[in-house]
């Protein structure tokens, strides 16, 4: 063998066995930092036993408000008070499930169907545009976590995930999520969101009221009912419609509604009529309830935001 091919050979097996010194080193610190996540998950672990049937608490997102208004006096006062599962319309329930999670009550806080489709739909478009996150992931990080995308935070939200699916019905997931969401600036939960928008509470809204307050959750600070951008009518309309179309068991509330307060979509879907809403005729009678699919077809899921 020339000399020339002896250097090669030796800087060569120098550099592997440099490379698995570095892959040894990097697997231990892994395994350090794992072990400490792992003990900082179990000393900040939540009681699930309390949190399933105890008074709903303050989020991570309004303590979070609580410390910049402490620093910035001009931000809006918090605006959150907690109410009962009771006291949310059906048709509000039946809005937020069509419009975030259609899935909601089949999968185990992960719905790797979605997933896969909005994973599929990005690549095609070239572009992050849709999201995956169920409404008990979202309900984890308003909770938790912070508005962070660190790797390590999305860690947290999957390991809590697991945990409040395994204690909590869908029911408390469902109050949890609706008491602790941002519904504007300094606006948390729907209780809170009704008075400021519309001076009601959750039980007194329409059909057409809870599907604009739904409309709200994307970007509540930038589109909302005080706001009325362009998307956020486009989105609010899609919702009713979806409400319209796949009522389930709110059927019997999202019927009733106030006539100037909504106008009949097409049968498409799509856009409303170009009709004033005071050249309306009187509505019809209430369609008889449409028998709710077991799961809806994949565009009722989500409005992706370059659609509308």
């Amino acid at each position: 063998m020339s000399k020339k091919l002896r250097r090669v050979s030796r800087g060569l097996a120098a550099f592997l066995a440099k490379l698995v010194r570095v892959l040894r080193w990097g697997l231990r610190l892994l395994l350090l930092l794992l072990i400490v996540d792992f003990f900082y998950l179990a000393v900040t672990w939540p009681d699930w036993k309390k949190l399933a049937s105890g008074p709903i608490p303050k989020s991570a997102f309004m303590l979070e408000y609580e410390k910049q208004q402490a620093t910035h006096k001009n931000l809006p006062r918090l605006h959150w008070q907690p109410v009962a599962y009771s006291q949310i319309p059906k048709h509000l329930v039946r809005a937020v499930i069509l419009a975030e999670d259609s899935r909601f009550y089949q999968h185990s806080g992960f719905d790797l169907i979605a997933f896969r489709e909005a994973m599929d739909y990005n690549l095609n478009e070239g572009r992050l545009i849709l999201g995956a996150s169920t409404i008990s992931q979202q309900t984890v990080k308003n909770l938790f976590l912070s508005s962070s995308r660190n790797p390590l935070r999305k860690w947290h939200e999957l390991i809590l995930t697991w945990g409040m699916e395994h204690h909590l019905s869908k029911r408390r997931i469902m109050e949890l999520y609706l008491n602790v969401a941002e519904f504007g600036k300094g606006i948390y939960g729907v209780q809170a969101a009704a008075q400021t928008y519309w001076g009601l509470a959750p039980n007194q809204l329409s059909a057409a009221q809870a599907a604009e307050l739904i409309a709200v959750l994307p970007s509540p600070v930038k589109n909302n009912p005080l706001t009325h951008t362009r998307y956020f009518e486009k989105r609010s309309k899609k919702i009713l419609s979806l409400l319209e179309r796949y009522p389930g068991d709110a059927a019997d509330t999202v019927y009733v509604r106030t006539p100037e307060l909504f106008v009949p979509p097409p049968d498409n879907g799509n856009d409303l009529p170009s009709t004033p809403a005071e050249d309306v005729p009187e509505p019809s009678p209430p369609p008889a309830p449409i028998e709710e699919p077991r799961k809806p077809p994949v565009e009722d899921r989500s409005i992706p935001s370059n659609s509308l």
